[in-house]
């Protein structure tokens, strides 16, 4: 695996656009099937190895609440393709009870993604004055 510039950038906007439509199939599109993920999550660290599996945190995750994608971005760290986003999420039927949550993700790429590495906020209650 290299991390070709070109591919990583390409592989890190589909995974981003899939992860905005919560499209999990698209998203393990995007990862090798062996890809190692490792998460540093409230309340300790995730680390597992497997498409299917990695795909299934985020299900777990995102996969039933109201959705909002509030921000995100993609950018380099050197050889790492860096993603950024910040969604608000509320359970269904419960539109009050709303929390937002930042994730931070590094990731070596070419065409598809072989290891992540990322860092979570936990789900935060949105104070009033921050809602856009």
């Amino acid at each position: 695996m290299s991390n070709d510039i070109g591919t990583g950038w390409a592989v890190a906007g589909a995974f981003l656009e899939a992860f905005a439509g919560q499209d999990f199939a698209a998203l393990a599109e995007c990862l090798d099937p062996d890809v190692h993920f490792r998460a540093l999550i409230p309340p300790g660290l995730v680390d597992v190895t497997g498409a299917d599996d990695t795909v299934g945190r985020f299900r777990h995750w995102f996969g039933a609440d109201t959705f909002e994608l509030v921000d995100a971005s993609v950018g380099r760290v050197g050889d790492r393709v860096a993603l950024s986003w910040r969604v608000r999420t509320s359970p269904p039927g419960d539109p009050t009870a709303v929390k937002i949550v930042e994730q931070r993700l590094f990731a070596a790429a070419d065409d598809r993604i072989h290891s992540i590495d990322l860092l979570c906020s936990g789900f935060q209650p949105e104070q009033k004055e921050n809602r856009s």
